[in-house]
């Protein structure tokens, strides 16, 4: 199943399937016919499942949705701005200590206000 909306991306991540690769899924359908309803509905929370992967991802898809809603002038979503859809630590992309400086410039500012650092191109999809 390939996800429609943000939501759907947490419910399927819930059930134990890669985040990643639903994230990824939502990406492709939200960019060939973007809409502020693949917004809109507040994704389940992973953290009290997840731990502390789910609390990356339930910020990660905060940060999704206000990226692409700026990007796209739709309105914000309200359950973005939630607390438990920041982090309280910094979390990186990448493990490698050279790679900290550089994602800590590229991350986009929906993640960085979210303690996220993530490469400059992370929505993008080919």
């Amino acid at each position: 199943m390939r996800p429609k909306t943000l939501a759907e991306v947490a419910q399927l991540a819930a059930r134990g399937e890669s985040f990643d690769r639903c994230l990824a899924n939502f990406l492709d359908e939200f960019y060939s016919a973007p809409n502020a309803k693949a917004l809109a509905d507040a994704p389940v929370l992973l953290a009290p499942d997840l731990g502390k992967s789910g609390s990356v991802q339930d910020a990660y898809l905060a940060a999704t949705a206000e990226e692409l809603a700026r990007a796209y002038q739709f309105p914000l979503p309200a359950w973005t701005v939630a607390d438990a859809r920041k982090l309280h630590q910094p979390w990186f992309a990448s493990p490698l200590a050279a790679l900290r400086t550089v994602l800590l410039l590229e991350s986009p500012a929906a993640f960085r206000s979210r303690n996220l650092f993530i490469s400059e191109n992370a929505l993008t999809r080919v």
